[in-house]
């Protein structure tokens, strides 16, 4: 009603100005509190970029994370199209995170060494949103469990994952409620092991992409998961590459090889079938 406009809170062009009883942008994202979080341990100018990088990288993390789980979920539950938009969304979470390396890789040599060593041994390795996102994906390793044992909420919320079936895991599980015959001991192993492909898998997803009009959203859902996998091969590419660019062939902060650890990661598949049968189409 006209009685209740306040001409002293809105702007000329109708923004609203007067905020003291009224939540703003940077209360609704605790602004303060993130922006406030950037905690440089040296001097050098370019360790604020090495903080943001990074933690730029967690936010996008936890959110694929969030997109991963509610996938699996309605994936568990028949409901294909929802888990088609959220895996859409985390392949394009994965291409902001792999631009980031770009950002780093203005980084030196030279400029990088002035403060390495106030980092310690924190690094990357042991960042636990990463392994969770290995872990609903359905990629298992015991001892990065190990790491978080110092905090036993953060303990308790991987130990979760890691006893779960990840992605691919519900996924196979969707094609054998398709009809496809599935080992048994595939359909029922324990989800804390590392998954090793099985020919009933393979041989389930080559029939879907064979006959891809009979399956159209197991065939959609293989897509959706190859998506997911380039696009988490080509941010690990990026990483080792911005690794060798800024440290060569130096152990790294946490006590790995560096350069070669992340090589060696690079070989490793989470959804093996769906690459090997490409072959045979």
């Amino acid at each position: 009603m006209a009685e209740d406009f306040n001409e002293s809170s809105y702007s000329k062009d109708g923004a609203h100005t007067d905020f003291k009883e009224k939540m703003t942008y940077g209360d609704y994202l605790q602004l303060e509190t993130l922006l406030d979080s950037q905690k440089r341990l040296s001097n050098h100018h370019d360790e604020m970029l090495f903080i943001i990088i990074h933690q730029t990288s967690e936010l996008w993390l936890k959110l694929m994370i969030h997109e991963i789980e509610a996938a699996t979920e309605a994936i568990a539950k028949g409901d294909f199209q929802s888990a088609f938009k959220m895996l859409a969304r985390v392949s394009k979470i994965q291409s902001q995170i792999i631009q980031a390396w770009d950002v780093l890789s203005t980084l030196t040599p030279s400029e990088y060494m002035e403060f390495r060593n106030f980092l310690g041994n924190a690094s990357g390795f042991q960042s636990y949103q990463y392994r969770l996102v290995e872990f609903v994906l359905g990629y298992k390793t015991p001892h990065i469990i190990k790491i978080y044992e110092k905090d036993p909420n953060l303990h308790t919320r991987l130990k979760k994952a890691y006893d779960s079936p990840g992605l691919y895991d519900i996924s196979i599980l969707a094609l054998s409620r398709h009809g496809f015959p599935i080992n048994n001991h595939i359909l029922e192993r324990d989800f804390t092991k590392k998954y090793e492909q099985d020919p009933s898998v393979a041989n389930a997803w080559l029939q879907v992409y064979r006959k891809k009009e009979m399956y159209w959203d197991l065939y959609q859902l293989a897509e959706k998961l190859v998506d997911i996998e380039d696009w988490f091969q080509q941010w690990r590419f990026r990483h080792m590459k911005t690794v060798e660019r800024i440290i060569g062939h130096k152990a790294g902060t946490g006590g790995t090889s560096g350069v070669g650890y992340l090589k060696h990661v690079l070989d490793h598949y989470f959804f093996p079938e769906l690459w090997e049968i490409r072959t045979q189409l």
